[in-house]
């Protein structure tokens, strides 16, 4: 039986969750958006809670926890959505934004331009951090892992792109041999 698949969800106000067939949609201040359960789970709404149950199936039971947190995500999303922050380092290496397109000038001969997909936007401030934000929590992530990739943060000196917070072990570099 699944711990997590066994707790409610709370539906705050302003959020509304309809299954409609086997497609999932969750309506809220921020936005839309719908997952298709493949008819691995059953969701239930009592009040002001949401109760996913696993149905009779093949494997349905493994899923249960999956669509739990997957239902979860959603409705954390379109009532206050989800962000990710990064930071650049690096002499010379800054973001700043073309419209709605995320220009990187991170050590290449050329800036590297990123267009954010449908649901996702980026902010760049004065101190060289890059917010990613949306209403999809996989998406966001998916967008700073991409982000992130142009130029990831290199062992010796720090510089490059990474996760605010994050913590690069650094190496001490080649020492000249002795005689």
């Amino acid at each position: 039986m699944s711990r997590v698949g066994k707790q409610p969800i709370k539906i705050p106000s302003g959020v509304t969750v309809k299954l409609n067939g086997t497609i999932l949609e969750v309506n809220g201040p921020k936005g839309i958006m719908k997952r298709d359960t493949l008819g691995r789970v059953s969701v239930a709404q009592q009040g002001s809670e949401v109760v996913v149950s696993a149905s009779t199936g093949e494997n349905s039971a493994a899923y249960w926890g999956l669509y739990r947190t997957l239902l979860s995500n959603m409705v954390q999303g379109v009532s206050a959505g989800f962000s990710k922050s990064l930071e650049i380092q690096g002499t010379g290496y800054r973001a700043n934004m073309a419209g709605k397109v995320l220009n990187l000038t991170v050590g290449f001969s050329h800036p590297v331009n990123i267009d954010p997909p449908a649901g996702i936007t980026f902010e760049v401030d004065k101190a060289g951090k890059v917010s990613i934000s949306g209403v999809d929590k996989e998406l966001v992530g998916q967008m700073a892992a991409k982000v992130r990739s142009v130029r990831p943060a290199e062992p010796y000196q720090g510089k490059g792109i990474r996760y605010s917070g994050e913590v690069i072990a650094t190496k001490v570099g080649k020492s000249a041999g002795k005689k």
